[in-house]
């Protein structure tokens, strides 16, 4: 038996330190004869044999493996020499940490490296990755504002990671107030982290070159083998046996991890969806959130999502989103629907209309949703009005105040009076006392009220107007927008829809007046539309003063808002009437109180040796002077009356005073004259039969002149309605279609003869026969005149002309010769006899008034 070898003994290590895996050369002596002797290397506690390579008795290359330990011994162990010593030291540096994105020349394992409690899920950002301040330098932010910085350089950005980076944006946007030193330093330290790169690039390159050829040379020693055996020993191909064993190694690996593969595919879609709905939770939680903003009314917010959402999704094709989109639009359509009954509710003040609007517009809502509150607006002003009247007429007006449908806004008289007050916020009314109510004629209050309702509203409706003619509703800044040319386009179109608007509103406010104070100035039509004041108190002077105030306090709130003077001419024609009304009353009025005095006289005469009716007559005096200063005042715009001719205070009643002379010429003749003759015979007077008949004459002359002149009044508007009448619509006999009845133009002037019948039936029934003969007479006359001048009918219009005077004929056949008529035209006497059948049927009143009367006629 030979002696036992020394035991290995290791002397040298080069390098002395290195990180794991680097490959060192150790020296020594007694390192083992050859590499079947070599069984054990240790290096800082790391066996290192599967890495070693023994080239000698004294020399043994190996890579070091990551050991525990920092710093060790190397210990060689031989199988001839067993455990050795060593008298070096290896020191294992700890490598820095390799991220997942960083470059490794040597399998990382990721077990051991990595701590999957902290790290598992935790995503990396692209931007986290790139350097805060790549310059080395201090960054100084400057004060310039995006908007100037993206004006300066158009379509550049100052993020260095963005394609269009622009240097010279991230050095004024960072470092505006470094030096020019600085900015050298910046630059070199710029060049030191190129050239790191590139050098730590090229390191990292050559420390893998060694790698790459060892396994390059392990491979061409295989395939070398391979192809030196042959294909002896291995049936068919010489790889087939490799690929078999490949091949269950990699089935038995599937099986292995197939379980955890698909936990982690399983992880993954997880972790995509939730992704997914993390970077688009936006969208997914719009729905909610438009639901939960409307119901706080938080309108802007729903606005600013929508569009937010439609920029990014509108046009998406991803069937998720294209579902959650369209439940989005559901929502928003409910919006618009919600908004546009909003913008319709009424009262609303004119704030509310313009938010509603503009909520709308940005919505896109189809229509015009500005036309539409006008017109909703404008609807609801007449409603207010014309209930106004309603409530007082029918006497459901109590003490209190008019509820105006829930409007409890200041009344407008409070707030709106003269051009001076207006400005100042003051009001037309005095104070008035607890019991002013009850002492004031309805009439009053109403025109008050009905003043308040206008004032109270109008300037707002106008205001919107003016909104939507500006298009400011659409923009508060007036900023010019498709939408805001839009809305002007739409007001030009508009502008005479609107003044019929205005003017609807001013007729109203007109007759409404007319009917509570000049209820004959009304036609008939009109009066139980806006009448019905019979039954209240009679006003007198001092009440029409005080309505007259209230108008024209109405009426300079109006002109205050720039509306054009020819809408408010209806106002100004009724205020004009209404001084002449207060006029004639005030005087009639201070008449009958004077003619009244006397029966107040007491005789009771005082210590200057007079009676109290000298005073009483100054105080009525003074009355009538106090009443007359409103009426007689001038303000802008208003006619002086006092220069007006006197058949115009007179106007209403001319007509009347005719009949009653007419009647009261009629009386002369007939009793008074013959009366005087008897009482001149028996009193002895000769020449009676002269008198009597110069008087006659002279009373006969006069009574030609007004019968003439009352006729002519009442007969020609009559006569000269009926051609306007025939031809309205431009009717042809030429073309006629088979007549279905009467037309309205004869039924009308038959009404307007109707009305002159009652108007001197009122007066005198002995004159009714020979004015309305006369009328009738006039009447038939231009309504053969009408028919002789058509050149030619066709079979229809005859029969519709010869209806139309057959009727007339049958109508007034009691105070006209039928001659008149005997005007041949050929037509179908059945169809004929039908239609005047009906017509008669359905004017049996009205012509009843035609017929002769069996009342006896009243002497006077």
């Amino acid at each position: 038996m030979s002696p036992a070898r020394q035991p290995p003994l290791v002397t040298g290590i080069s390098p002395k330190e290195g990180a794991a895996w680097t490959k060192v050369t150790i020296r020594g002596e007694n390192l083992g004869t050859g590499p079947a002797d070599l069984i054990g290397l240790l290096i800082c506690g790391h066996n290192c044999l599967l890495t070693a390579e023994w080239m000698s008795a004294s020399k043994i290359v190996c890579r070091v493996g990551p050991a525990k330990d920092d710093k060790g011994e190397i210990i060689v162990t031989t199988k001839s020499g067993g455990l050795g010593t060593s008298t070096v030291s290896f020191k294992l540096l700890r490598p820095e940490r390799i991220s997942i994105l960083d470059q490794s020349a040597v399998w990382v394992d990721e077990m051991n490296y990595y701590d999957m409690r902290t790290d598992r899920n935790k995503g990396i950002s692209p931007l986290s990755l790139r350097p805060s301040n790549p310059l080395g330098i201090d960054i100084d932010k400057g004060k310039i504002s995006q908007s100037d910085m993206e004006q300066t350089f158009p379509g550049m950005s100052g993020d260095f990671t963005s394609e269009n980076f622009s240097a010279t944006w991230y050095l004024i946007e960072n470092h505006s107030s470094s030096s020019f030193e600085q900015l050298k330093f910046a630059a070199s330290n710029l060049k030191k982290q190129a050239t790191k790169k590139n050098e730590g690039s090229l390191a990292y390159v050559k420390g893998g070159l060694s790698t790459f050829f060892e396994a390059q040379d392990a491979l061409a020693a295989i395939h070398q083998k391979l192809e030196s055996d042959g294909t002896e020993r291995v049936e068919g191909s010489m790889t087939q046996r490799l690929e078999n064993i490949l091949n269950r190694a990699s089935d038995t690996a599937d099986t292995l991890f197939q379980e955890v593969l698909g936990r982690k595919d399983k992880a993954d879609s997880t972790r995509n969806a939730l992704n997914v709905l993390q970077r688009f939770k936006f969208l997914f939680n719009l729905p909610l959130n438009i639901e939960r903003n409307i119901q706080k009314g938080d309108y802007d917010v729903v606005i600013n999502d929508y569009e937010k959402a439609k920029s990014l999704f509108g046009s998406t094709e991803v069937p998720v989103f294209k579902k959650v989109y369209a439940e989005v639009e559901t929502r928003i359509g409910a919006l618009r629907s919600l908004l546009l009954e909003k913008l319709l509710q009424t009262p609303s003040t004119l704030h509310d209309q313009k938010r509603y609007i503009r909520y709308l517009s940005d919505l896109h809502a189809s229509g015009d949703p500005a036309w539409l509150c006008i017109y909703a607006q404008h609807k609801w002003i007449l409603q207010l009005m014309q209930n106004c009247r309603d409530e007082f007429v029918s006497g459901q007006r109590g003490v209190g105040a008019l509820d105006l449908e829930g409007d409890t806004r200041p009344l407008a008289l409070g707030r709106l009076g003269h051009t001076a007050s207006l400005k100042r916020g003051g009001s037309l009314r005095t104070p008035r006392p607890s019991t002013w109510r009850f002492e004031t004629p309805q009439q009053v209050q109403f025109v008050e009220k009905l003043s308040d309702v206008v004032i109270g509203q109008l300037p707002n409706f106008w205001k919107l107007w003016i909104s939507y003619v500006n298009g400011s509703l659409f923009s508060e800044t007036g900023e010019k927008s498709g939408q805001v040319e839009k809305s002007k386009k739409n007001a030009r179109q508009r502008q005479n829809d609107f003044k019929k608007m205005i003017e609807e509103l001013t007729n109203q406010l007109v007759k409404l007046i007319r009917g509570a104070v000049l209820p004959a100035t009304l036609p008939q039509g009109e009066l139980n539309l806006y009448g019905g004041w019979e039954n209240k108190t009679e006003l007198t002077g001092a009440w029409l003063t005080q309505i007259i105030h209230t108008v024209r306090g109405c009426h300079e709130a109006l002109s205050a808002m720039e509306i054009p003077n020819d809408l408010l001419q209806v106002i100004q024609d009724l205020l004009l009437e209404l001084r002449v009304h207060c006029l004639m009353v005030t005087l009639l009025y201070t008449t009958e109180d004077v003619k009244r005095l006397a029966e107040k006289e007491d005789w009771v005469v005082d210590n200057e040796g007079i009676t109290s009716l000298p005073s009483q007559f100054e105080q009525c005096i003074v009355q009538m002077l106090q009443s007359l200063k409103e009426p007689l005042e001038i303000k802008a715009g208003e006619i002086n009356v006092r220069e007006l001719p006197a058949n115009t205070v007179s106007i209403y009643i001319s007509e009347q005073r005719l009949l009653i002379i007419l009647s009261n010429c009629q009386y002369l003749e007939r009793c008074t004259f013959l009366n005087l003759a008897d009482h001149f015979e028996k009193h002895g007077f000769t020449g009676t039969e002269k008198i009597t008949r110069v008087s006659v004459d002279t009373v006969r002359e006069l009574d030609k002149k007004l019968f003439e002149a009352y006729i002519e009044k009442r007969a020609d508007p009559i006569a000269g309605s009926l051609e306007p009448g025939i031809y309205a619509g431009y009717f042809d006999w030429r073309d006629c279609q088979t007549p279905t009845g009467v037309r309205n133009y004869l039924k009308e002037a038959l009404v307007s003869i109707i009305t002159v019948h009652a108007e001197v039936f009122t007066v005198s029934k002995d004159l009714v026969v020979r004015v309305l003969s006369k009328i009738v007479e006039i009447v038939a006359d231009e309504m053969c005149r009408l028919m002789q001048c058509v050149s030619s009918f066709n079979r229809n219009g005859a029969l519709q002309a010869r209806l139309e005077l057959c009727a007339l004929r049958d109508a007034i056949c009691t105070h006209l010769n039928s001659e008149r008529f005997m005007y041949d035209l050929n037509f179908s006497a059945r169809l004929l006899e039908e239609l005047l059948n009906k017509f008669k049927s359905s004017m049996q009143l009205q012509l009843a008034c035609f017929q002769p009367s069996s009342i006896r006629p009243v002497k006077r």
